[in-house]
């Protein structure tokens, strides 16, 4: 099982870059709700600290719900973690598309730290338009504790968010599949058609 390590942050570090920011998004297939990413800069002093108190992250995509959600509170309540969230809403990803939206909200995510990365670490094969020097590595998720940390902050926020919208539109199921294109979402948009959540860009909703 592949664990994240903070050697490309060391590096880094070492090379001068003390404010680090690791970057990630969730959401970007589901057919409703926004798309949402976190950026996390860590304290290089407290480091070691902040990874043995997070022993046994790994891409969000591989915890439990429960996991997910006892890593965020680790990672969010400590006192030399910076973090930021970034929301895109699907009305903005059917206007300008879903790697545009993402890309946008990794921007957002950064505006929304309280100090100024010097270094940007990307999960994925793209750049964002931002002056700050920045290092883009597929799979970023599973190997950048960083870009880890981002994606776990993300998705629980996002994860967060749809619970919510289940509320208001109760009949698609969003507090199970979150937006996913499982067979009972897919069944539900068909009995109900698409909520004013629902990303109109995306097949099947587009159809």
């Amino acid at each position: 099982m592949k664990y994240p390590n903070l050697r490309e942050e060391k590096q880094l570090w070492a090379s001068g870059y003390h404010l680090v920011a690791g970057l990630d998004e969730a959401g970007r297939g589901p057919l409703a709700g926004p798309v949402v990413a976190a950026a996390i800069v860590i304290n290089p002093e407290y480091s070691t600290e902040i990874f043995k108190k997070n022993l046994g992250i790994r891409d969000s995509k591989k915890l439990s719900e429960q996991q997910r959600e006892k890593f965020f509170t680790l990672l969010t309540g400590h006192p030399k973690i910076h973090w930021g969230v970034g929301v895109i809403s699907e009305k903005i990803i059917d206007a300008i598309n879903i790697f545009e939206a993402s890309k946008l909200a990794m921007q957002c995510a950064l505006d929304a730290l309280s100090v100024a990365p010097e270094f940007l670490l990307l999960d994925g094969n793209f750049k964002i338009y931002n002056s700050t020097r920045q290092k883009s590595i597929v799979q970023g998720d599973e190997k950048i504790f960083s870009c880890t940390a981002a994606g776990i902050i993300a998705k629980v926020t996002r994860d967060r968010i749809m619970h919510d919208l289940h509320k208001k539109y109760p009949n698609y199921g969003f507090d199970q599949h979150k937006g996913y294109a499982t067979a009972f979402h897919v069944e539900r948009i068909k009995q109900f058609g698409p909520s004013e959540i629902h990303r109109k860009s995306f097949w099947p909703v587009s159809e």
